[in-house]
């Protein structure tokens, strides 16, 4: 899939001062090239231009990487260029601050970001103010992400047609436009019905009357809104853990797996197209391995 038009021009330019002030050889700017492509290539699908990619844009692109199964070393990789990238911009005065400056490299012998206790979940939604406007619709909100395990995108566009309450499950299109179900816990469900009718009281606009999270002016929420809105309950609940959205993702495969839940399972509720992306969850597992193992093997069975 090729880089779109619109920054075709941009990235020819970069591509030259690549080669012709920092003397890079062709193979490394045909590299950097191919990982701006990915950058550009997520930012056009949602619909977000260059200029306003900030932080929490950047994160979710991150994230994204290892959603789609590219090792800790690539995405290092692909970060490095990405912030050559953006000084580039800023040298060039094509954005007026460099958002990426923030953006952390994976850390190669690490396998997934922060994931969060039950305990902390809870904390974080104890944090939300329930008197402020959009206090209920917060709940829902972090509630779906964690019970469902869904990624930032799928939950902004999520469908209230698309959501069974009665059977306990609602249906999302995810990455390649695959649709799946995903099993909803009672919760989760509770939280939405006690959000819809102050969802009803907004003037809604046209094309979103069928959008389940709405912000006040009554469109769908951004994926920097949705960033904002964990971080701060976060903070209000003195989670020092640098944390993001696809946290939330994260601790919600890690729990299944914790609690037993079959690894196929899993990869078909994440919607994982690989099952080899979603095995790197066992490497969070181990300590609950170890005490398993340390408490019903034969061999550590004290008599």
């Amino acid at each position: 899939m090729r880089i779109p038009d619109i920054y075709d021009r941009t990235v020819k330019n970069y591509s030259a001062y690549l080669k012709l002030e920092r003397g890079l050889s062709d193979h490394t700017v045909t590299a950097y090239g191919e990982d701006i492509g990915k950058l550009l290539r997520h930012l056009s699908s949602e619909n977000i231009r260059l200029e306003d990619a900030d932080i929490s844009v950047l994160q979710d692109f991150s994230a994204s990487l290892h959603d789609i199964g590219i090792s800790p070393r690539t995405q290092a990789r692909i970060i490095s260029g990405i912030k050559s990238f953006f000084a580039y911009l800023k040298s060039e005065s094509i954005i007026d601050a460099n958002p990426s400056l923030l953006l952390e490299t994976p850390n190669i012998g690490r396998h997934l970001p922060e994931v969060l206790s039950t305990e902390e979940i809870d904390s974080i939604l104890d944090a939300i103010d329930l008197t402020e406007a959009e206090g209920q619709r917060n709940r829902a909100i972090i509630e779906t992400m964690y019970g469902c395990g869904l990624r930032v995108s799928e939950l902004i566009n999520l469908e209230i047609s698309r959501i069974y309450a009665e059977e306990e499950y609602l249906v999302v299109t995810g990455k390649g436009n695959r649709q799946r179900m995903i099993p909803m816990s009672r919760q989760s469900i509770r939280e939405i019905e006690a959000y819809l009718p102050q969802r009803a009281l907004l003037d809604i606009k046209h094309g979103e009357e069928n959008i389940v999270f709405l912000n006040r002016r009554g469109r769908r929420l951004t994926r920097q809104m949705i960033f904002y809105i964990i971080t701060r309950n976060a903070a209000l609940a003195g989670i020092k853990k640098a944390i993001s959205p696809h946290t939330l993702r994260h601790s919600f495969a890690t729990h299944l797996l914790e609690g037993g839940a079959n690894l196929r399972a899993i990869q078909q509720m994440l919607g994982h197209e690989s099952i080899s992306t979603t095995e790197i969850y066992l490497h969070l597992d181990t300590s609950h391995l170890r005490t398993e193992i340390l408490t019903h093997h034969p061999r550590n069975m004290r008599e």
